[in-house]
């Protein structure tokens, strides 16, 4: 703990230092972002050139219209990811989009927007890539020989029931392939938009072939306006767990991401709401800050509670062994040192004391592959 406390003495303080001090043109004006997360647009890793909006001394910024989002068409090869980690329950999983208009400040999913060419920033919020055709996708990989039935995961990465489901419907239209396949589906979002698709959930839930996970990271309104500016208000979402449980459908919460200092004295007032509300599995991650997330996320901490900066960051170091976040299986989600163990024990002893039970396994027995035409007449 002694290296732990030099590090967060000597870089810790330089780190804030140097958010504090940024000049404004790193930022995006607040009128411009309302509603957004990122408070700039930090180039990706892979550019070789930073830009910054500047005054030039003309009041120009101010001329400039709020930031409106942008949708791009994007037509991948394959729809179901797979993936070997050793740490999370599934091998499979489906992104409906990419980029997430909700605006989650601590989503660790926006270095991925790097990839595009991108800012991980706000342009993560307002860039938003439409995988158009997935459901045709699907029914094709479902469909292909020797595919082997396992659970999909849906929302893993950025939201499946963002603002753009409304109108672009990808989400939906990939329900109703895997409920025509009888192929079990986890989904997991902070939007009440899951509601729309009842109709689906529940007689999939009915059969053992559906579950809905609920992320609950604040119940303090406020906190998850600055934090999650566009995603379900706290208590819309726990009135989305109660109408899920009540339609027979396996409900979790997912109490993630825990952050020091912010939110991680509500670990056990959110998950007794959630039980009161018919949630009955429950979960926890803590804040991860990969790559980009880092800066980011610092530079919304700084600005947003300056008086709680120093020592949000030193926890999170103390639990990384040091730095800010440590990729590696076993410890990337939890972390490791006493601070990670009290957050671990605190949720367990919660969870016991509520009732929070085993994880609702899914059947993969009644899968059905979708019947797709034929290439040429059959000759019977």
């Amino acid at each position: 703990m002694d290296r732990v406390a030099d590090v967060s003495s000597a870089a810790l303080g330089r780190q804030i230092s140097q958010f504090g001090q940024t000049s404004v043109g790193a930022f995006i004006d607040a009128e411009r972002r309302r509603g957004r997360g990122a408070l700039s647009k930090r180039s990706g890793r892979f550019e070789k050139e930073v830009r910054e909006e500047a005054d030039d001394g003309w009041g120009s910024l101010e001329s400039l219209e709020a930031l409106k989002t942008n949708f791009h068409v994007e037509k991948p090869r394959t729809i179901i990811t797979r993936n070997e980690s050793p740490d999370i329950s599934f091998d499979r999983s489906i992104n409906p989009y990419r980029g997430c208009e909700h605006g989650c400040v601590y989503c660790f999913a926006r270095p991925t927007h790097a990839y595009m060419g991108f800012s991980p920033g706000l342009d993560f919020e307002t860039e938003i890539f439409v995988k158009e055709g997935a459901a045709q996708l699907l029914e094709r990989e479902l469909s292909a020989p020797g595919y082997v039935p396992k659970m999909i995961a849906i929302g893993t990465n950025t939201d499946p029931y963002q603002p753009a489901e409304k109108t672009h419907r990808i989400m939906r239209s990939i329900l109703e392939v895997l409920a025509r396949a009888n192929h079990p589906v986890g989904v997991v979002t902070k939007s009440a938009l899951v509601l729309r698709d009842l109709d689906l959930l529940a007689p999939m839930a009915a059969k053992g072939l559906a579950k809905v996970a609920i992320s609950v990271t604040t119940l303090d309104r406020k906190l998850a306006r600055l934090m999650e500016p566009r995603a379900a208000t706290p208590e819309l979402r726990l009135e989305t767990i109660e109408k899920l449980a009540a339609a027979g459908v396996p409900t979790a919460v997912m109490t993630a991401p825990i952050i020091p200092s912010i939110n991680d004295d509500e670990i056990e007032r959110i998950l007794t709401r959630a039980h009161a509300a018919g949630a009955r599995e429950a979960g926890y991650v803590l804040l991860r800050l990969p790559l980009e997330l880092r800066d980011l996320f610092t530079e919304w901490l700084v600005a947003n509670f300056p008086d709680r900066a120093r020592r949000a960051l030193a926890l999170m170091r103390s639990t990384r062994d040091g730095k800010l976040y440590e990729s590696s299986f076993g410890t990337r989600m939890k972390g490791e040192g006493p601070y990670a163990w009290m957050i671990g024990r605190r949720f367990e002893v919660a969870a016991d004391r509520l009732g929070f039970g085993q994880k609702t396994k899914l059947r993969t027995d009644l899968f059905e592959p979708p019947r797709r035409a034929p290439r040429q007449l059959s000759l019977f």
